[in-house]
């Protein structure tokens, strides 16, 4: 029986059920705690990770399971931990603090409040003692306690300065728009759209690794939506160094330890330049959007190993990541057995323990993934796997008595016996601890790279598997078209009911990533399946997104819906992160919409657009997924329209053609003339488009301009380019 057991015990997020039985007297974030705060004037120590986060764990056990800590805690200061997936709201607030005192954000996330929820003090991870420059966690107890009851004033000053910067930067880019007029010939026409990709692309390429890949140094990120841009920019203007730059990081990616070489999926980022030694916490949204990028490569450059990448990445995702009823699990932990990266590295002695006596097994797998003595994993003396050499290489350094040929067959035959052994050693292995929570927003993100996917490598289960996880979230989770949180042991899960004010049962409404991940996922199941249902949910999402979270006066979507919690400001989510910025999400779900079912949607996508347009120029590092959509705007979609009988051979061959060539601002609709509901959710471009009798036939529409009917696939490959 656990010593301690604290109030996070009847919590549903498997991060706050870490923390449960610490001796620290942990609150979760709520009435609770904060009313205590201010009946006893007390600050508030709010720590905020999530349950993969590696330093969280160091932290907790350094200083949250210490039991002279955590008393010093728990009587100087009311202490509130939060996950950062279950509560992003929170976050978003609360990392600008540690930005505006000039350090790096991250977590753990460690911020004093005064009781009126309002930050005077932040850091992330404190060691227990003073170390490296950094003070020990007891110091800065101590310090924070005295200041506030000693020095008040300055507190109260510096929390209120504090608190008006957090408004200000989430509003600027807003008003530095200033009114529609100012911003509109960012967007009004092709050249200024051509100017704005190519502006950006110069920005990113400025920072790009021209060596290894990527945009920067170290740490390292996949900086998807970065490479979304110069992807773009490849494709619709011919930039062949923006395209290259993207290939380029694509195979280094895949190449690195980042990629799991033996699984499959990415882990999250790499510790440094060259995608070697990763963080090893896997996260869905990353996987989702790489899995989106590796098969839009494949559209791109047609390289076999691409389609590879993507079907290795859903395979993990589906071996290790799917709950029972079809939902995705939020992150894989990057620790095991009290250490990080244990469950993923190589020694030698593991890998002859692996392979046995199956000695051109050992040396393929020692040459290809590059497993020395040495190691490359700190000081521990063990590997972690790369594509060190290709097969053709390890097989040129081993001895061959028999032709060339057949001896590259056999060694390429032993890494895949090496492979298939290290895998089933490795899954024997103590695993890292998993977060099953399946979040709303994450597997929006999944659903429709998994449906794009699957149309584009002509994978029908992949299709299935999305419309399967789509439909658990609708069935649990989305009421009158607001979509909640997260499910947890196939329940609704966030804050209890007697905290929310709901009664049990009911399902919280949760944030504006939420409704427009989940919502762009309904329109790409819409595409991959021609089920005109999807595009009725899709707008049911919308309309409640836009009535909860538009808001006129500042032009664009709060991240907090109007009825959501009193926090100290009302955040935008205007930047990307390692997922797109609900924000530029939301204005893409309604150009979509307003694209092919009803326009009336397209003037919150205009007015949010049109608000960013000027932080996009400067900032398309942090507002990639915003470049995107004002291209969209500007340039408009490109939409092929099948008319045939939706079930038909010719119908879908002509709809799985245009899944096959990589084409930005695409939509696909199907019109099946015997089904009058397929037309009407789609009226916006099923108009004017006549069937012929007893064929299918696929217009192709660039803005409002259509092509002449065409009835062949090659015909249609031929107009889209």
């Amino acid at each position: 029986m656990a010593a301690h057991t604290n109030r996070l015990a009847n919590e549903s997020s498997p991060y706050l059920l870490q923390h449960a039985h610490n001796p620290v007297a942990w609150y979760p974030w709520g009435a609770e705690a904060l009313d205590l705060a201010r009946r006893e004037d007390r600050p508030i120590l709010l720590s905020i990770g999530y349950a993969a986060c590696h330093w969280c764990h160091v932290m907790e056990r350094e200083s949250f399971e210490d039991e002279a800590i955590a008393r010093r805690m728990n009587e100087l200061f009311v202490n509130v931990k939060v996950d950062r997936e279950e509560r992003p709201d929170l976050d978003h607030i609360y990392q600008l603090v540690v930005q505006l005192m000039g350090r790096s954000g991250g977590w753990p996330l460690t911020v004093f409040l005064t009781p009126d929820q309002r930050p005077f003090f932040a850091g992330t991870y404190f060691p227990p003692k003073d170390k490296l420059g950094m003070p020990g966690f007891p110091k800065v107890l101590d310090a924070v306690a005295d200041a506030y009851r000693n020095r008040r004033d300055e507190v109260e000053l510096q929390a209120q300065e504090i608190t008006e910067a957090i408004e200000r930067t989430q509003r600027a880019p807003a008003r530095a728009a200033g009114t529609a007029s100012a911003a509109r010939p960012a967007i009004d026409a092709e050249p200024a759209s051509s100017d704005l990709l190519r502006r950006a692309s110069r920005a990113l390429l400025a920072r790009f690794d021209n060596r290894h890949g990527g945009i920067g140094t170290r740490p390292k990120f996949p900086s998807t939506m970065s490479l979304d841009v110069l992807l773009r920019r490849g494709a619709l203007e011919g930039d062949r160094v923006a395209a290259e730059s993207v290939e380029l990081t694509l195979d280094r990616m895949r190449d690195g330890g980042i990629w799991d070489h033996l699984r499959g999926g990415f882990h999250r980022y790499s510790t440094d330049e060259r995608w070697l030694v990763p963080h090893f916490e896997k996260m869905l949204y990353d996987n989702a959007l790489l899995l989106r990028l590796y098969v839009d490569g494949y559209r791109a450059f047609k390289k076999p190993i691409y389609a590879e990448t993507a079907r290795e990445i859903v395979g993990y995702l589906f071996a290790e990541m799917r709950d029972p009823e079809g939902g995705f699990y939020a992150s894989q932990d990057a620790d095991s057995e009290g250490s990080e990266g244990k469950f993923f590295v190589w020694t030698l002695d593991d890998l002859r323990a692996a392979v046995g006596e199956d000695q051109l097994a050992v040396d393929m797998a020692r040459l290809v993934f590059d497993i020395t003595e040495e190691g490359n994993f700190e000081d521990t003396g063990a590997t972690v796997l790369s594509q060190h050499r290709t097969v053709e290489q390890a097989a040129a350094i081993l001895d061959a008595d028999d032709g060339a040929a057949t001896h590259l067959d056999r060694c390429r035959e032993a890494l895949a016996r090496a492979r298939t052994r290290m895998l089933a050693a490795r899954e024997a292995r103590p695993r890292p601890a998993r977060d099953d929570k399946v979040l709303a927003s994450w597997n929006g993100l999944l659903i429709g790279a998994l449906a794009d996917a699957g149309r584009a490598l002509d994978e029908p289960a992949w299709v299935d598997a999305a419309a399967r996880a789509f439909a658990v979230l609708e069935r649990k989770l989305v009421r009158g078209g607001r979509v909640g949180r997260y499910l947890k042991d196939g329940a609704p899960g966030g804050a209890r009911a007697e905290r929310s004010g709901a009664a049990a049962g009911d399902v919280r409404p949760g944030f504006l990533d939420d409704q427009a991940y989940l919502g762009n996922a309904a329109l790409d199941l819409y595409e991959a399946t021609s089920d005109p249902r999807y595009v009725g949910v899709a707008r049911a999402i919308a309309d409640a997104m836009i009535a909860h979270h538009w808001d006129e006066a500042a032009r664009g979507f709060f991240f907090t819906p109007d009825d959501g919690d009193a926090l100290i400001a009302r955040t935008q989510d205007i930047y990307d992160q390692a997922a797109p910025s609900a924000v530029s999400m939301a204005a893409q779900l309604c150009l979509r919409l307003a694209e092919i079912a009803d326009e009336r949607y397209l003037a919150p996508a205009e007015r949010q657009l049109e608000a960013l347009a000027p932080a996009a120029h400067e900032n398309p590092f942090g507002l990639g997924q915003t470049v995107c959509a004002l291209d969209r705007l500007a340039r408009g979609s490109v939409t092929v329209v099948v008319v045939g009988e939706a079930s038909s051979a010719a119908t879908g061959d002509l709809a799985r053609e245009a899944f096959k060539v990589y084409l930005p601002n695409r939509a696909v609709v199907v019109v099946d003339p015997a089904r009058p509901e397929s037309a009407a959710a789609v009226k916006v471009v099923a108009e004017g488009k006549p069937a012929r009798p007893g064929a299918a036939v696929a217009y192709v529409c660039r803005g409002r301009t259509c092509s002449a009917p065409v009835a062949g696939p090659a015909e249609l490959r031929a107009l889209l380019g």
